[in-house]
């Protein structure tokens, strides 16, 4: 496993008085590797795990003081888009396409077993999800060629093992040019609600709605949703990624009823946004090709922070930290 030297470089200080209430900085971990970053997964302050392009896996358990990399033997040409990470020693991660491939290592990334495998022609996997325990995971896939349904696996198991759902056309049935975006693993929340963009842009949560977010287009649409611990309100961004500087009808959000009610921001972010979380109650960060943006008033107003491009943003399932994850195996820390 190759050893690229931890940079620990701060680039950016922001003051963002109306926003923290102190300074925040930008801090480069990592950086370097040919890889573009886009799965990332924090157990706590100090567990870190990010996947993605040439088979590349990486690794830390000091808070980034140190990642251990790693190009997966065998694997080498393959595009790990998710990854699922339960301690420093377990971890799931998601290949995309022909064949669709699922990963699990249990002693750190030493050795990798094949968990899943579809080789479908047409297959494309675009995110997967785990419930707070760990245990019951989801994957969701675009619609197999002349199919309309959306594919779904399961695992109860915390992803030892999958097994395939047959789609039900009336609850995930997509229209002509739908699909999902892989850009960060972040447009399906467990157990059921979904994201779509493309030509048509839809939730599925308690039936289909419309978004009203940019849409036409394979670059349009929806990329990322974030819901808060109540499960009450959730934030979605994207755009139009052959646009990414421009910010209409980038971000909705969304009263999460049994008719779910829309609103658009007052502010948006500054352009178009791959990854979206809440941080606390109403504090929300969402990343994307040209920038970071912070919302303290639960998304209707966004600052943005940073130019820096990142594809994922996450904050530690046990802890306080945020990282972000993107192009050329950047792997940063959001210091407040």
């Amino acid at each position: 496993m190759p050893l690229i030297k931890t940079l620990f470089l701060s680039v950016l200080f922001f003051s963002f008085s109306s926003v923290f209430g102190q300074q925040a900085a930008i801090n480069f971990l990592d950086s370097g590797m040919k890889s573009s970053l886009r799965g990332l997964s924090v157990v706590d302050d100090n567990i870190i795990w990010a996947s993605g392009s040439n088979g590349t896996v990486a690794r830390s358990t000091n808070g980034g003081k140190k990642f251990i990399w790693q190009s997966i033997k065998g694997y080498e040409q393959r595009d790990f888009r998710d990854i699922e990470a339960f301690d420093s020693n377990t971890a799931v991660i998601m290949a995309v396409a022909e064949p669709a491939v699922i990963l699990k290592t249990r002693n750190g990334g030493q050795s990798w077993y094949k968990v899943f495998e579809d080789t479908s022609k047409g297959m494309f996997l675009d995110a997967m999800d785990f419930d707070d325990d760990g245990i019951n995971g989801i994957v969701v896939g675009d619609p197999l060629p002349k199919q309309h349904d959306l594919y779904f696996a399961m695992t109860n198991n915390k992803g030892e093992s999958w097994r395939i759902v047959t789609g039900n056309s009336n609850k995930f049935q997509t229209l002509e040019g739908e699909a999902l975006f892989a850009s960060s693993g972040t447009n399906l929340k467990y157990p059921t609600a979904i994201i779509t963009g493309g030509t048509n842009s839809r939730l599925f949560f308690n039936g289909i709605h419309k978004l009203p977010i940019i849409q036409g287009k394979e670059s349009t649409g929806a990329n990322s949703i974030a819901i808060n611990e109540k499960g009450t309100n959730a934030v979605i961004v994207g755009g139009d990624f052959s646009n990414d500087a421009s910010a209409i009808d980038n971000c909705v959000l969304v009263k999460l009823q049994y008719h779910p009610k829309f609103t658009v921001p007052q502010t948006p972010p500054h352009g178009y946004r791959s990854c979206v979380i809440f941080v606390s109650k109403n504090r929300l960060i969402a990343c994307g090709t040209t920038g970071i943006d912070i919302s303290a008033d639960g998304g209707l107003n966004w600052n943005l922070i940073s130019n820096e491009s990142f594809h994922v943003v996450q904050k530690a399932k046990k802890g306080n930290s945020i990282y972000l994850a993107g192009k050329n195996g950047r792997i940063a820390r959001l210091d407040e």
